[in-house]
């Protein structure tokens, strides 16, 4: 596992570090802090995955998905508003959904352990209120972690703290 401490200073609200702009995916000055196991991150590796969007897969990479800090119990994410807008220039509600399933499928597979896979059985989500710049940050909390099923909450707030999404995700657990 690893469990490397960050360098610098991570700002929670935007998921930057100094030296990143608004809107701009973020500027991590160290690696991530993943309490994932080294095998799962070597997998990855071999397919070419960046353990910054490991599991958001090319869906996550279009989005600019960049994981902060990853372990079964939370995770933490970060999505930039710039590209993932509707038409009327706010954040798609869907990239919303995207960001938290992404979060929430994480925080599951590293909960089930070698061997086993998480799947999204369901996902709600509730918008408070819109974004039309910066980041948004996702922060997937457990609330269930069960032999075959685990839920997260997953909170989404803009640069500046204000909740912009809610949203609870189930994952079933299953083997290889």
């Amino acid at each position: 596992m690893t469990d490397a401490a960050p360098d610098t200073t991570l700002d929670s609200a935007t998921g930057t570090t100094a030296g990143a702009a608004p809107g701009t995916a973020p500027v991590l000055d160290t690696a991530p802090v993943l309490k994932v196991p080294q095998d799962v991150l070597d997998h990855f590796a071999k397919l070419g995955v960046s353990p910054e969007t490991f599991s958001g897969g090319h869906l996550g990479e279009k989005l600019g998905i960049r994981i902060v800090e990853a372990s079964g119990d939370r995770v933490v994410g970060t999505m930039p508003v710039e590209g993932n807008q509707q038409p009327y220039g706010l954040l798609h509600g869907g990239a919303s959904a995207a960001l938290a399933e992404t979060l929430g499928s994480i925080g599951a597979m590293l909960h089930a352990g070698p061997g086993r896979y998480a799947v999204g059985v369901d996902l709600n989500a509730t918008h408070h209120r819109s974004a039309t710049s910066g980041l948004v940050t996702g922060v997937a909390t457990a609330v269930f972690k069960g032999r075959t099923a685990a839920t997260y909450e997953i909170a989404i707030t803009d640069d500046t703290g204000r909740r912009i999404t809610s949203c609870r995700l189930t994952c079933m657990l299953r083997d290889l």
